[in-house]
């Protein structure tokens, strides 16, 4: 099979890309390195070194022309979206058209979409949240995501390509970048393992549905081999941990005993989120596998000896 993984030299696409090489697909990713890693990029794939903004990108994937798209380039930074919301547009909004576009032109027979669950249900009526909950973002982030699965739907509609958005809780694992447009994983991780104390936005009673990236990796691959599948489809676990639970998982398997700080909660950020993942189990025989102590310990481990 030949697939393009877009953002596949960052921290999911990466896991992703390894998979799909170790299944013998020819790999094509097409990232422009502006948070991904070269050294992410499996021997065995290619690297188109391009912006998904760009005409250039939508001539890379006709030209490949793919069986298969797993679109995960993103602007991830719920803050900077708030921050700068034409910039976070840009990427996310025309990035995804111009992506589906071409993969559309090309003859691509699936396109996959990293969504979020988290950020396109805004605060949550019901708990856990399954697709039907309404789509009320409260990020200019959740909205361009949302915005992006109705072009592939329209897409998917206009052509004979199928699409599927599936919408992830907080993911988290090895190779996630404590740096930048960081998850509170990665940056709790490297700060306790450095004898920093870290600092929680406010009260740390604040809910996420946290997924380990091999069960994201696996999703994505259900997706794949189940035909029929298309639409959105939540990839969470079903369980809240709050900021100061997390905190003190990783604490633990980092051997912390320091103070943990707290500041002042952030603009744009939900209070609660959970996903409801009936229709992973049902569709896709998906359930998560790994429990978040174990998770998190093999995420410290790597930042350990990374």
């Amino acid at each position: 099979m030949r697939a393009i993984v877009t953002g596949g030299a960052g921290f999911i696409g990466s896991h992703l890309s390894d998979a799909l090489c170790e299944l013998g697909s020819e790999v094509l990713i097409v990232d422009n390195l502006s948070s991904g890693k070269r050294e992410n990029v499996p021997q065995t794939a290619d690297l188109a070194e391009v912006d998904v903004t760009t005409a250039e990108c939508e001539r890379v994937i006709r030209d490949f022309a793919p069986e298969a798209v797993f679109h995960l380039a993103a602007q991830m930074d719920v803050r900077r979206s708030v921050a700068d919301p034409a910039f976070d547009a840009r990427t996310n909004v025309e990035g995804t058209v111009r992506v589906a576009h071409a993969a559309a032109d090309a003859g691509t027979q699936a396109i996959f979409f990293a969504s979020t669950g988290g950020a396109i249900y805004g605060e949550q009526e019901t708990f856990p949240a399954d697709e039907e909950h309404p789509t009320r973002a409260e990020s200019p982030y959740g909205v361009a995501k949302r915005c992006g699965e109705l072009y592939l739907d329209l897409f998917s509609r206009l052509s004979a390509m199928r699409a599927v958005m599936l919408r992830l809780g907080n993911i988290y694992g090895p190779r996630q970048d404590p740096h930048g447009e960081a998850g509170v994983v990665a940056i709790f991780s490297r700060m306790m393992l450095q004898g920093t104390p870290p600092v929680i936005n406010g009260d740390g009673g604040q809910t996420r549905d946290y997924v380990f990236v091999g069960d994201v990796v696996r999703a994505f691959l259900l997706a794949l081999r189940h035909h029929e599948v298309r639409g959105p489809i939540n990839v969470g676990t079903g369980i809240e941990t709050d900021v100061n639970a997390l905190a003190s998982y990783i604490a633990k398997a980092a051997g912390y005993t320091g103070e943990i700080k707290y500041g002042p909660a952030k603009p744009g950020e939900q209070r609660r989120s959970v996903l409801h993942n009936q229709r992973a189990a049902e569709l896709l025989h998906w359930q998560p596998q790994t429990k978040i102590a174990d998770g998190l310990a093999k995420t410290v481990d790597w930042f350990r000896n990374g």
